[in-house]
């Protein structure tokens, strides 16, 4: 498949091994994956970075594999959820930044363009998650707001 905003084409190098069960030698507990989930919700840590954590330093290669749900599914249950989903906070926190940094630099074309990318990515991400109903149906992208979410 092609590249969106690129002239090229390429592909994702790597694949998951295909498996339909939690593997024998993970020590932890679905219960206790759950927990260290939701209080490290609670506390604001994003979903990729708990992946991230649980792999590394508990042995859990697929949480969706050991609990049968994804984190944010477990987050939804126990009412840790964020508000805007952690995708779009990443798209908001980058335009962010570069919308600080052509303050600073207006003449800087490359980095006024990438910020065109990033909010056309953002519009786009915000039509599909209206419709989905992860965010309110009168949400609207506004680089001032992004800034006061992002903060």
């Amino acid at each position: 498949m092609a590249r969106m905003h690129a002239r090229r084409k390429g592909r994702s190098s790597s694949t998951r091994p295909y498996r339909t069960a939690s593997p024998e030698w993970t020590s932890i507990s679905k219960e206790e994956i759950e927990e260290f989930i939701t209080t490290q919700g609670k506390e604001g840590m994003s979903s990729s970075r708990i992946g991230i954590i649980l792999r590394d330093q508990y042995g859990v290669p697929s949480v969706k594999l050991a609990t049968g749900r994804s984190i944010s599914a477990i987050w939804k249950e126990a009412g840790a959820a964020p508000k805007i989903p952690e995708d779009m906070m990443n798209l908001l926190k980058r335009a962010v930044r570069l919308g600080t940094h052509l303050k600073e630099n207006p003449r800087d074309i490359h980095n006024k363009r990438q910020l065109h990318l990033t909010e056309a990515k953002i519009r786009r991400l915000g039509q599909y998650y209206k419709k989905t109903g992860a965010l309110p149906k009168g949400w609207k992208y506004n680089l001032n707001d992004a800034r006061l979410m992002v903060e």
